[in-house]
């Protein structure tokens, strides 16, 4: 597809300046900028780039001298890199799926399919599923019994939705996430030694042999309105509640997020974050790129957590956290900088034991 400039930037609700008829394909950055590409410099770092492209429309900060580009278009944008979320959603038509389903789908007959859903190929919906309105499910695809998918989601390859899983509207599964498997919850007949360690914090007592019995997940999960969850993460089932997403939050890729848990509305996950068994964390919490945090505990609103931050005990709405243990970041980065200069601290030290005279020493 093709787009005018100046239906991108009505889209944007942008300033638009030149000829607004130009069509471009698809954006590109300044320097790799084609004829038929609409160039981002949306910041004056990219001028040489612009300056060397073959670009002819350009979405250009607020000042630049457009024309001296060599530009026929220009559009102003008032926050770049929300006018790009914008821009990307209206240039990206989705997965191509078929309108309908496809002939190699299994499809239970007590399923309901929404109307104007797409079903690919090879995708399997199980006993009383029920598919929203306008939805499109990717080959491979698994929506299992029971499971409730809401209105105009887009469920990638490969994805599975289990058993009694239930999704509200607009919904987005990158490929391979896996929705409602069984959490990690196994018990011994005698207390074992992981429970008298957390009692004791580090003993164990007496080692003995254990063997593991599993109890089973039979909580499902449930989540918000436009939520999106990443390629290959994982959102376990509740042992007897359900584990819990609210509206809008969005999920990164290999996240893992597991039994019994709650997580607010309107949080922000990055890749790998892990969050253990019956964890709340509250509203419009963003965690970092690996961020860990434990089991049973409370992460409040609002929190911040910078990428490998370990949140090991309840963490109140508003903090900002760095380290491991997690800290407050201005104590993880005093505590840093004071680490890089124990070198010199020990030095010195060691200078000083050698100044002073030993205990006997003549004077």
């Amino acid at each position: 597809m093709s787009y005018t400039v100046r239906e991108i930037a009505e889209a944007l609700g942008a300033t638009l300046l030149g000829d607004g008829e130009i069509r471009v394909v698809r954006p590109a950055e300044p320097a790799l900028a084609g004829r038929d590409d609409l160039a981002l410099a949306m910041d004056p770092k990219y001028a040489d780039g612009l300056a060397g492209s073959s670009a002819r429309a350009a979405i250009i900060w607020d000042g630049a001298d457009w024309r001296g580009f060599g530009l026929e278009a220009a559009i102003i944008v008032r926050r770049p890199r929300y006018a790009l979320a914008r821009l990307t959603r209206m240039m990206d038509l989705g997965p191509a799926i078929a309108p309908g389903v496809h002939h190699s789908a299994v499809v239970d007959p007590s399923a309901e399919i929404g109307p104007e859903a797409a079903i690919g190929p090879l995708v399997v919906i199980g006993r009383g599923a029920r598919i929203g309105a306008r939805a499109r499910i990717a080959a491979h695809a698994l929506i299992d019994a029971g499971a409730i998918l809401g209105d105009d989601a887009t469920i990638g390859p490969g994805v599975r939705i289990m058993a009694g899983v239930r999704i509200g509207d607009r919904f987005i599964a990158q490929p391979n996430a896996v929705l409602g498997g069984d959490g990690l919850s196994f018990v011994t007949p005698e207390k074992s030694g992981v429970e008298r360690a957390r009692e004791s914090l580090g003993d164990q007592g007496e080692v003995m042999a254990q063997s593991w019995t599993r109890i089973h997940s039979l909580g499902g999960v449930e989540i918000g309105d436009d939520v999106e969850v990443g390629a290959c993460t994982c959102i376990d089932a509740g042992t007897i509640r359900p584990t819990r997403v609210g509206n809008g939050t969005k999920i990164d890729n290999l996240v893992m997020i597991a039994h019994n848990v709650t997580v607010g509305r309107d949080c922000l996950f990055a890749g790998q974050v892990g969050i253990a068994g019956s964890t709340r964390i509250g509203d419009r919490v963003v965690l970092g790129g690996q961020v860990g945090a434990a089991d049973n505990i409370f992460v409040g609103d609002d929190v911040i957590a910078g990428g490998a931050t370990k949140i090991l005990s309840n963490a109140p709405a508003g903090r900002v956290l760095l380290g491991y243990p997690a800290q407050k970041m201005e104590t993880f980065l005093e505590g840093a900088r004071n680490v890089r200069r124990l070198g010199r601290l020990i030095d010195q030290v060691a200078r000083l034991q050698k100044a002073v005279p030993k205990r006997g020493d003549d004077h």
